[in-house]
């Protein structure tokens, strides 16, 4: 049977259905968002920055990062040529430079693959998810496979958590956040949710705030946040809370039915 990507018995499939990691796509984005070329090529091609088009792009994101990691291969390859081919045709302008560039530039696409891995990874385990660090190293390789639908090539991926690591610290003195883009922060309180989570507005900035709580030390400090240990606490004393009380909703109503799926195949 065609399980995509990944399938039963992958440290993906038994990570990526946990409700906490909502968390950890917010906080991927506030780490592609500390890539100036990555963050100018979304902001110079796309409605992200368009108030009332945002939601709707952030939810073709989130069918992108389903459909990747539980669809069938061919699903996953018709989504990710889509992807491939819309990046392909898009430039931008670096303003430091002057250089035009093209959105499938590697190191963009790699650095928003590792902020992608490394948030959920950081969030599933100070939530408490139970991974030993072989299943991390796991984790972290098996998502080569997805680094390949965008367009990367899996050797040139990390793929153990050290190796994430130290790509992350050879990537930092590169790293800032392009001052022409809004500052989530301040995007957060004018947030154009859909009429069913409209009661959820006054409580988005709150959450957008929770997700920055869960960045390292050093990117909170280069979005010009606060970043002491006291934070790092926080974040992952809420994270635990969090995921208990998640733990006491029923599995079908905790799960969505890709997750549960995907736990029935990996039961049997």
């Amino acid at each position: 049977m065609d399980h995509g990507l990944f399938g039963p018995g992958s440290v993906t499939w038994r990570v990526m259905g946990e409700p906490i990691l909502l968390v950890g796509g917010f906080r991927a984005l506030l780490m592609q968002g500390l890539h100036p070329r990555a963050m100018r090529g979304v902001a110079q091609n796309s409605a992200l920055m368009d108030p009332n088009e945002a939601w709707a792009r952030f939810q073709r994101t989130t069918e992108f990062v389903r459909v990747r990691t539980y669809g069938t291969l061919e699903e996953v390859e018709r989504a990710g040529a889509r992807v491939r081919k819309i990046h392909s045709m898009l430039t931008a302008v670096d303003p430091d430079t002057g250089e035009t560039f093209r959105l499938d530039d590697p190191e963009a696409l790699l650095w928003v693959h590792v902020g992608e891995v490394d948030s959920y990874l950081s969030v599933a385990r100070r939530a408490g998810v139970r991974l030993t660090d072989a299943e991390a190293d796991r984790f972290v390789a098996e998502w080569r496979r997805a680094a390949e639908v965008v367009g990367l090539r899996a050797d040139d991926v990390p793929g153990s958590v050290g190796e994430m690591r130290d790509y992350i610290r050879a990537c930092r003195p590169g790293l800032y956040f392009a001052p022409e883009v809004p500052h989530p922060i301040r995007q957060s309180f004018s947030a154009p949710l859909p009429l069913y989570l409209l009661p959820l507005k006054p409580v988005f900035p709150g959450f957008v705030l929770f997700a920055f709580a869960t960045l390292p030390r050093w990117a909170r400090r280069l979005y010009g946040l606060p970043a002491t240990p006291l934070e790092d606490l926080w974040a992952t004393a809420a994270l635990r809370t969090l995921q208990t009380g998640i733990g006491l909703v029923p599995e079908p109503v905790r799960y969505p039915p890709d997750a549960r799926r995907a736990r029935r195949l990996d039961a049997a």
